[in-house]
């Protein structure tokens, strides 16, 4: 597949991972998405942290396919500068070629969809949401993140959401619309706010997303 749902030429994905801590063949498959500006080594740091919960889990943390507008050491899924309806033709594009990442990863692992989870953090979540949500993954858990605009399905998702109370970046009333949204489509979503938090990932948070992510992927 080397055409996406636009017509244009899939942009192929790269990033750092991690091998299951038990040294075995992976039995399942964490696929970590960064936020805006950032790149995949910024969040397969999370990797050792979840590790533990999930010894025979592999990690893998794709660059996003744009380098940033504003941080060209960084990446992003799509620009922030581009009006509302170019933004969501844009983050559908990342999709897509989010797709055929996983294809190839799945294809290689052996690995079917319900043995593979998504962690996104701030714009990472959005597009974590925007794929996950049709699709049969074991999980998707969103960090900082929202909903993007767009028509969708929910194909009985299992959606954790984590969000810091004093996120002035992505104010966390872009989490309980998400949630507010996302239930009546079929959803089971779950969420935790953090006291006095801003826009980041806390010790607690990570617990959590541990949590969610070994009864997901081991229950």
């Amino acid at each position: 597949m080397d055409e996406s749902v636009s017509g244009a030429r899939t942009r192929l994905l790269s990033g750092p991972r991690v091998g299951p801590q038990s040294g075995a063949d992976a039995r399942q498959l964490v696929v970590f998405l960064h936020g805006w500006g950032s790149s995949g080594d910024d969040l397969i740091q999370l990797a050792p942290l979840f590790a533990s919960a999930l010894p025979d889990a592999e990690f893998v943390s794709p660059h996003g396919p744009e380098r940033c507008d504003q941080n060209p050491a960084g990446f992003q899924w799509f620009s922030l500068a581009r009006a509302e309806q170019d933004r969501t033709a844009a983050a559908a594009r990342a999709v897509a070629d989010l797709e055929v990442f996983l294809e190839t990863e799945q294809e290689r692992l052996g690995l079917s969809e319900g043995r593979v989870a998504l962690v996104g953090f701030s714009q990472g979540t959005m597009v974590a949401l925007e794929l996950g949500l049709p699709r049969r993954f074991a999980g998707i858990l969103g960090y900082s993140g929202a909903l993007l605009p767009s028509a969708r399905t929910a194909s009985g998702a299992d959606v954790l959401l984590v969000h810091g109370a004093a996120d002035d970046v992505l104010p966390v009333a872009g989490m309980y619309a998400a949630v507010a949204e996302l239930a009546p489509l079929g959803a089971r979503v779950r969420y935790h706010v953090r006291p006095q938090l801003g826009h980041s990932i806390d010790h607690e948070g990570i617990v959590l997303g541990a949590d969610f992510l070994r009864r997901q992927l081991l229950g």
